[in-house]
């Protein structure tokens, strides 16, 4: 399990949407459930926007409560076969079924949850949707699209759980002085010029998130802050990805109430899962590990 999942499942439906899994690109995610499955991320703004403030014509709710009763109905006949089975197996075999049929009752209680809130009308916004971004060289328009919506997101507690994954979009960025992919870019082996390129890329993709940053940080009229509240973690999977090396990540942590304005090197193998562990608990989540951690990070 990620650990956006591991916060959406404590929070449960307290918003309308427990998480959002959003990426620049494609459907593929960051984010796995509680049984290792991936969650397909939203990659098109103007379709996420209609899911969180659109109310949709009485035909489309129709079928989104037919589906709903669709998948009730077949959990229920799903859990009357592991009841049967139950009663025929060893007992190894008996317990990953007990895993499996807690799983179901998670599943049914989803459902219901997603159920109540269609009788709930959605939040409106004075903002004019977003357009989708057809072209997949345009990186950084892209990305920004998705990061504008995040504010909306929190503002209007649709959720509180909110992922980005900037993909690897298997064109050359239509970004001046830039004339390779970013993902081969990266594997630059120490070659000066596509090492600037990278840098050309980057620095966008920085500086989108600076005005994500600036955006949570504009006080609304009651002198309130979304930064003051939200936790934003940022970063990379590699600290060289020239050489695939996963060690020395460069991190940001912005927000959520904790000391910032410090550059911190963190002791050689401190584990990345430490600062989960504290952020979870920051959150109200009384987490002792997650993953491969040692404990909690302090600065």
């Amino acid at each position: 399990i990620s650990v956006d999942q591991v916060a959406a499942m404590h929070l449960g439906h307290a918003t309308r949407f427990p998480s959002i899994t959003l990426g620049s690109n494609t459907q593929e995610s960051q984010s796995y459930n509680s049984n290792g499955v991936m969650l397909p991320a939203d990659y098109r703004p103007s379709r996420l926007f209609a899911k969180l403030f659109l109310a949709g014509s009485p035909e489309e709710q129709r079928r989104q409560r037919q589906r709903l009763a669709e998948g009730r109905s077949i959990l229920d006949a799903v859990g009357d076969q592991t009841k049967a089975l139950n009663r025929r197996v060893s007992g190894g075999d008996r317990k990953q079924l007990d895993e499996y049929f807690a799983a179901i009752r998670t599943a049914e209680k989803e459902l219901a949850a997603s159920d109540a809130w269609l009788d709930r009308p959605k939040p409106e916004v004075n903002v004019e949707i977003p357009k989708d971004i057809a072209e997949s060289s345009e990186l950084h328009g892209r990305i920004r699209e998705l990061m504008n919506l995040i504010p909306l997101i929190l503002q209007t507690d649709s959720s509180r759980v909110v992922t980005v994954m900037i993909q690897d979009h298997h064109v050359v960025p239509n970004i001046a002085g830039v004339q390779a992919g970013h993902h081969p870019l990266s594997h630059h082996g120490q070659d000066p010029a596509k090492i600037a390129q990278l840098k050309i890329i980057e620095s966008g993709i920085l500086s989108t998130f600076s005005d994500f940053l600036t955006q949570l940080g504009q006080r609304s009229a009651q002198g309130a802050r979304l930064l003051d509240h939200t936790a934003v973690l940022f970063g990379s999977n590699l600290g060289n990805a020239n050489a695939h090396d996963p060690s020395n990540l460069p991190i940001i942590l912005a927000g959520g109430g904790f000391k910032h304005g410090r550059y911190i090197a963190q002791k050689a193998g401190t584990p990345l899962c430490n600062l989960y562990v504290t952020m979870l608990n920051k959150m109200g989540i009384e987490t002792k590990s997650f993953a491969q951690s040692t404990g909690e990070l302090t600065w």
